[in-house]
């Protein structure tokens, strides 16, 4: 896998080269109020899904860890934990600033708890206590054990806030009650760059990720040696 690791590296650097090229180089269709500001669905909606196959990692480590308490598999959730909330606050920022020029352009109004915003910054926030929980617990056994428990609990929410609940609410959102989803309004020649940006964006989850467990592993080394 050494071996590999930077060559599947510079193919994801290049992958993504190419996405975000075509992200803004490429003719899109002017849809109504979103105008040019559609180019963000390459980047805000990828960004969303990359957070939840990011925490799709998390669980199956946490769920590991509980069968078979180990502190590799914690190290691993914890790290798919940390790489996917920073997918998360980004969908939620670039998500914040597309709704600023397109809803309350003109406006000074950024954020106005739109049901699927404040959902989604509902779902951070539980997941950011799961990072305050284990910063609380220094044995490192109960940390792995208790955080898994929460790690649980904290994904089962996450469909819920994210996709089920804002479905249910009138929203400015599209996918919400009263609005049609991307897959809509989405002209077919915008999927040419979105699906290659979903690889894209969850091989970069994939590169994080790697990296951290890695130091992670490195870390226990030098402290074992010592």
């Amino acid at each position: 896998m050494k071996n590999r690791y930077p060559i599947i590296r510079t193919l994801i650097i290049l992958w993504m080269s190419v996405v975000i090229v075509g992200a803004f180089l490429m003719d899109i269709p002017r849809m109504s109020i979103l105008e040019h500001t559609a180019r963000n669905l390459y980047f805000h909606v990828p960004m969303w899904f990359t957070m939840m196959a990011g925490m799709t990692v998390s669980v199956v480590y946490a769920v590991r860890n509980l069968l078979q308490p180990n502190l590799d598999f914690d190290g691993r959730s914890a790290a798919a934990a940390r790489v996917a909330m920073l997918f998360g606050l980004l969908g939620l920022i670039t998500g914040i600033i597309w709704a600023k020029v397109t809803w309350y352009q003109g406006t000074n109004v950024w954020w106005n708890f739109d049901p699927r915003q404040t959902f989604a910054a509902v779902c951070l926030l539980i997941y950011g206590a799961y990072f305050m929980l284990r910063r609380q617990l220094e044995d490192p056994e109960q940390r792995g054990r208790i955080s898994a428990v929460y790690n649980v609990f904290a994904f089962t929410t996450m469909p819920f806030l994210l996709y089920v609940l804002p479905r249910q609410v009138q929203s400015l959102h599209p996918g919400a009650d009263g609005n049609p989803a991307f897959s809509d309004i989405t002209d077919p020649r915008m999927r040419l760059i979105f699906y290659p940006a979903v690889i894209g964006f969850i091989a970069i989850f994939w590169l994080l990720y790697n990296q951290r467990v890695r130091l992670q592993r490195v870390g226990r080394r030098v402290g074992q040696d010592r």
